[in-house]
């Protein structure tokens, strides 16, 4: 029988909602931001001292900067962040209107281009996958709902991207050159909740994800306690039991790209269920035996 991987907390914080993990390998640090607390966060390489950051406005998304530093998306726009002072310039003024969508999932291609998912505070199929490059923001992929799941193949030649709340994840053919996406085909496609249907038989629906050096895509399910790999053919390779329900992203780094780090989140959960999974809202780590890829910085 094999072992179950060993998760556990990269440090005790605990965030609203964790997203967008980010390994950065010049300062072997990892980043990632609280979307309802606001905050972007750093856990340094001695793995004790944490940083947070306040922002004035959720993000949801963050990048490596090929100029240097930081780039945010967050609801009042795509700011670039400079860590060792704090201050931020706002690049893109948001391409939606901020009181009814925001930036949400987001994942660099090998050229350097952003894809970012949007989100609509009402569910509704209004929002966008954008493209980001030197030529600005182009609202690409329409009919969104939850924009999530966005990652790249090995080779660069497929998209993925999902709609949490539509339990879809889709794949595209991606011309490296042009960054134009083809058609969209589903990869996978999970069983949404029934009413009444408790929790335990449920198996969540896709959120964050992540591309390994093997091409296998990781994904984290919301609600159903558990991270799948799944092929490129979408054949579930493993299924994760996790120590909390809501997973929401996850992330390769470490010097090797072997720790899989994976954001969580705990707004808005029972207190019972709180109270059953101390580790909600925090980091988990674990090591994997494929690597993942190394997370191109953005030329923007």
């Amino acid at each position: 029988m094999t072992a179950l991987p060993v998760l556990s907390p990269v440090h005790p914080h605990a965030a609203g909602l964790g997203e967008s993990p980010l390994w950065h390998p010049q300062e072997q640090a990892l980043y990632w931001v609280d979307i309802p607390g606001q905050a972007l966060l750093r856990l340094r390489a001695d793995g004790a001292t944490l940083d947070r950051w306040a922002l004035p406005s959720e993000p949801g998304c963050i990048a490596r900067r090929a100029s240097g530093g930081l780039l945010m998306a967050r609801r009042d726009g795509v700011h670039a962040f400079d860590p060792a002072t704090g201050e931020s310039q706002r690049l893109i003024a948001p391409p939606y209107d901020p009181a009814r969508q925001r930036f949400n999932d987001g994942k660099a291609d090998p050229q350097g281009r952003w894809w970012i998912g949007g989100i609509d505070d009402a569910r509704a199929p209004e929002a966008f996958f954008y493209r980001l490059d030197r030529q600005g923001c182009a609202a690409v992929l329409p009919g969104v709902s939850t924009g999530n799941g966005l990652a790249f193949s090995p080779d660069g030649r497929r998209l993925y991207h999902s709609d949490t709340k539509a339990h879809t994840v889709f794949v595209r053919d991606y011309e490296p050159a042009t960054g134009v996406p083809g058609e969209a085909r589903v990869l996978a496609r999970f069983a949404p909740r029934e009413a009444g249907q408790p929790l335990s038989a449920y198996g969540g629906r896709p959120d964050g994800a992540a591309v390994d050096a093997q091409g296998a895509y990781w994904v984290a399910m919301f609600e159903g306690q558990r991270l799948l790999r799944l092929s490129p053919a979408g054949d579930v390779l493993a299924e994760i039991p996790l120590p909390v329900r809501c997973p929401t992203m996850p992330a390769f780094g470490g010097a090797d790209l072997r720790t899989l780090y994976l954001t969580t989140a705990r707004q808005g959960r029972p207190a019972d269920e709180l109270a059953a999974q101390p580790l909600a809202g925090c980091v988990l780590q674990m090591r994997v035996e494929v690597p993942g890829l190394p997370v191109p910085a953005v030329d923007l």
